[in-house]
């Protein structure tokens, strides 16, 4: 039911809008709306807190119709539940009710701030700095954390109001130093520096972040000092679920873009879906989305039912992000020429996919976390 509702709201509100969104890098601000009022910005986030309470195999079955539509929709969707699950599991009670209920519900949107310029797969060697000091005219021993520093690659910087973000409290201990933090648009010393142009998902904001002597209340702390990196972590893990979920979407919209041009397109007297080499591309193309869906929804079943997920999660993004570059290489090669126009949805498709392997950990990542899981 949830997948078929998706759907239908997808295919109608979505895709219509989604080629102008990536020529024009408008933000859907109006989609999301309509998105947070079906609970799509916060499916795993219980109701009393504004969720829509559901699970793991729900969400990777709503990734995957909204990214069918638009790739870029639905990666501010991923990020935004992304930030809502470290908010339920380490935040407070006071954090749950300040931040995690508005963004469940839609009233501003999320986004994960780890990434910094020197520190994208090696996330332990942050360099953005966060020191206790007294909060002016309180009178109170640290009563605030500063921060220094830049973060980059940041999906909805730009159009975010909460953050999820990442400081060293203790450089000795590298990444038992990390500690993580919630902050606000708006904070003294807290600004959005350059916005990406990027090759694709181009409706969606990548920003750079900075931190100049940004203060930020000790109520904000996520968890304990040093766990930042522990807790960003996990969260990851269920981030590959939705990355493996966007990019069986975007296969999937590939290959009925390839099925039907093959059908409509005649060479030599006769529809080129009935040539061998088409036929065997789509059999292969058809197979290669299957084996991904179903590592997908294994590793949200995992998740559900409370078991190590991790190898997984990783195994599910590593294939289907794998996978769908290799998709839409093929659905664009049977477009022809016409596949490298903009006129046909295909294009977007292409650019859209080859992010897949590199955000949220690089496909070299993926293996290395899998081959540490079966050697331990």
């Amino acid at each position: 039911m949830i997948q078929t509702t998706v759907r239908e709201f997808a295919r109608k509100e979505i895709e219509p809008i989604a080629a102008k969104g990536d020529r024009e890098s408008v933000f859907p601000k109006e989609t999301l709306l309509k998105m947070a009022e079906m609970g799509l910005l916060g499916m795993m986030v219980p109701a009393e807190y504004g969720g829509a309470g559901l699970d793991t195999v729900s969400y990777a079955l709503a990734m995957q119709e909204v990214a069918y539509a638009c790739a870029s929709t639905s990666v501010i969707m991923g990020v935004n539940n992304l930030v809502c699950e470290p908010l339920f599991k380490f935040g407070t009670e006071a954090q749950k009710q300040k931040y995690l209920i508005p963004l469940a519900r839609g009233k501003c949107i999320g986004s994960f701030a780890l990434t910094e310029p020197g520190a994208g797969s090696d996330a332990g060697n942050q360099k953005t700095s966060a020191v206790p000091s007294a909060g002016p005219g309180t009178g109170l021993k640290d009563s605030f954390y500063i921060l220094n520093g830049t973060k980059m690659f940041i999906t909805s910087g730009s159009h975010a109001e909460v953050f999820i973000t990442t400081a060293v409290t203790d450089k000795a201990v590298r990444h038992h130093g990390i500690t993580a933090f919630i902050v606000e648009k708006g904070m003294p010393g807290f600004s959005v520096g350059k916005v990406e142009d990027k090759m694709g998902l181009r409706a969606s904001d990548t920003a750079e972040l900075i931190f100049e002597n940004c203060r930020v209340p000790r109520e904000n702390l996520l968890g304990k000092e040093g766990e930042g990196f522990k807790i960003m972590m996990i969260a990851l893990d269920g981030g590959r679920i939705g990355i493996a979920a966007q990019s069986v979407g975007i296969a999937q919209a590939c290959l009925d873009a390839a099925i039907g041009y093959a059908k409509k397109r005649e060479a030599f007297g006769q529809p080129i879906a009935e040539f061998q080499g088409i036929r065997w591309m789509i059999a292969d193309m058809a197979t290669e989305i299957e084996a991904a869906r179903l590592l997908t929804l294994q590793a949200a079943q995992l998740k559900d039912q409370g078991l190590p997920f991790t190898k997984e999660a990783s195994m599910a993004k590593l294939f289907a992000s794998e996978m769908v570059n290799r998709v839409a290489y093929k659905a664009l090669q049977i477009h022809g020429g016409y596949g490298y126009l903009k006129d046909f949805p295909v294009e977007r498709y292409y650019r859209d996919a080859r992010v897949t392997t590199l955000y949220e950990g690089t496909s070299e990542i993926q293996r290395n976390v899998i081959a540490k899981l079966i050697l331990q």
